[in-house]
């Protein structure tokens, strides 16, 4: 067990998944039947145009001519076969700091020239019945084929080998999509392009969204200082937190990890506020996010109509989240710097999923109001000892300790004494982080250092003892393993 384990574990990156020969064909609209949502935070705001629910064709359609549109999928080939099952959907999130203002950019540390490339990928993928919407964050730093192309002059460049978000700066939209479903193997049904500006309006038309954490936050490249708590984030302080890449040790894949808790909250806030439901306030967010959105030709009125009604229902536990599994540590290549590579396999089984329509994370319902943590549970070790007179009270709660995910060690026993009257937790002071895992799961106990007792903690219940309470890691990836999905209701702040 790592001393004061430093939190989630990362996910794991993949070398290209070749792609499956099919006739090229234009993308055609999609109209299902009982659409639901999806998208992600790169972003949360363009998740908010699926989410765009209730309101009326008329308005919409109205709204529908302050889009932006691109030509996505013009002159694809090779392309992945389409299927009925579900819709897919790329959405980017892109620089944009060149429509944001001098004191926006000073407050926010958005200085320097815009890179013209992707900050955020995400493929979206919405089930055949609407119920479900699975994300997949595509690291930026993939190792990537793109794919030959002609460029604007006419010269015809060869495949070659960068990192995921230069297929954007060379090709825009549709070499992004012809890359991306090269390495999936993803029939890309639509796309979505945000950027920095309509990703902070939209989240202050909103109201904020609330996000929280278990330790503190202090990033001195984007002005990100956020203590332990519970914090409501207006849409300045939201692209802090989105963009935060140099909080700890996990740079880019820690980013994403913060990007899926922050698009679960949106979730959360937007279903839970009355937004899809109101003309009004839909309204106003439509109007502020459309500004200054890319979409797709395909994705029409009909379709943001269809897919927003669908939303009515839906709820935070109807979202997934992953990140493409990776190899770590991330490999240097010459010219490129460190990359990801994917890992084959797994990330294979990945789109697989995607492609036959079935869910990505096992949801877990017990854990839903489950206490977020900093060290996971099956990081701490403890061992019991019954300080009251109650007959088996250490086993029971032995049992429902290992039960809710601690590592428990050694044979319950009683104490020396039968009436302590406040439970006591002993702790190694090098275990201070692992400690307030515990301590959350035994609310109002009292926490005692003992130098250099080791890595097991001594938990002696007194008579205030009532019950084990459960935990959650704030980052459920580092309890589950790299490049695992978790539900949104796992990661939102609840």
């Amino acid at each position: 067990m790592p001393r004061s384990p430093a939190g989630p574990a990362r996910p794991v990156a993949v070398t290209e998944v070749p792609a499956v020969s099919a006739p090229a064909r234009p993308p055609r609209p999609r109209q299902p039947s009982r659409p639901r949502w999806g998208l992600r935070i790169a972003s949360g705001a363009a998740a908010l145009v699926l989410l765009a629910g209730g309101v009326g064709h008329l308005l919409v359609t109205e709204l529908e001519s302050g889009i932006h549109r691109v030509d996505a999928f013009g002159g694809l080939d090779d392309r992945p076969m389409d299927s009925d099952r579900g819709v897919n959907i790329l959405v980017v999130g892109t620089d944009g700091r060149d429509k944001i203002t001098r004191a926006q950019k000073r407050r926010y540390r958005l200085g320097g020239a815009p890179c013209h490339c992707t900050d955020t990928i995400m493929l979206v993928h919405l089930s055949a019945d609407r119920d479900r919407a699975s994300v997949v964050s595509l690291p930026r730093d993939s190792y990537a084929r793109i794919p030959a192309y002609t460029t604007p002059s006419g010269r015809v460049r060869p495949a070659h080998h960068q990192k995921l978000n230069a297929a954007y700066a060379e090709g825009g939209p549709s070499l992004t999509v012809r890359t991306v479903e090269h390495m999936t193997r993803v029939h890309i049904d639509h796309y979505l392009e945000v950027d920095f500006t309509s990703f902070m309006k939209t989240v202050d038309v909103v109201g904020g969204v609330t996000v929280c954490t278990t330790r503190p936050l202090k990033d001195s490249y984007t002005g990100l200082n956020l203590p332990a708590g519970t914090h409501a984030l207006d849409g300045g302080q939201a692209l802090q937190y989105v963009r935060s890449r140099h909080l700890d040790g996990a740079a880019d894949l820690g980013r994403i990890r913060r990007q899926q808790r922050f698009l679960a909250a949106v979730i959360h806030q937007v279903t839970g506020s009355g937004t899809l439901l109101n003309p009004v306030k839909f309204g106003r967010v439509a109007a502020t996010l459309f500004g200054s959105v890319r979409a797709d030709r395909g994705f029409g009125a009909a379709d943001m109509v269809a897919l927003g009604q669908a939303m009515r229902g839906f709820t935070v536990e109807s979202s997934e989240f992953v990140s493409v599994p990776v190899q770590l540590p991330g490999t240097p290549v010459r010219g490129l710097g460190s990359t990801l590579r994917w890992d084959r396999v797994r990330a294979a089984r990945l789109f697989q999923a995607l492609r036959e329509d079935r869910p990505l994370a096992v949801h877990r319902r017990k854990r839903l109001r489950a206490t977020p943590v900093d060290v996971p549970p099956a990081q701490v070790r403890v061992r019991v000892f019954n300080g009251t007179s109650t007959t088996g009270l250490a086993r029971r709660t032995l049992r429902a300790l290992r039960t809710h995910g601690f590592a428990t060690t050694g044979a319950p026993a009683d104490a020396a004494s039968s009436a302590v009257r406040r439970t006591l937790i002993e702790y190694d002071p090098i275990w201070n982080r692992s400690v307030r895992t515990l301590a959350a799961a035994l609310p109002g106990s009292r926490l005692k250092p003992v130098a250099r007792q080791g890595s097991v903690m001594r938990v002696t219940l007194g008579s205030d003892f009532r019950a084990v309470r459960p935990v959650r890691a704030e980052d459920p990836s580092a309890e589950k393993g790299a490049g695992k999905a978790v539900s949104g209701a796992e990661v939102a702040c609840l």
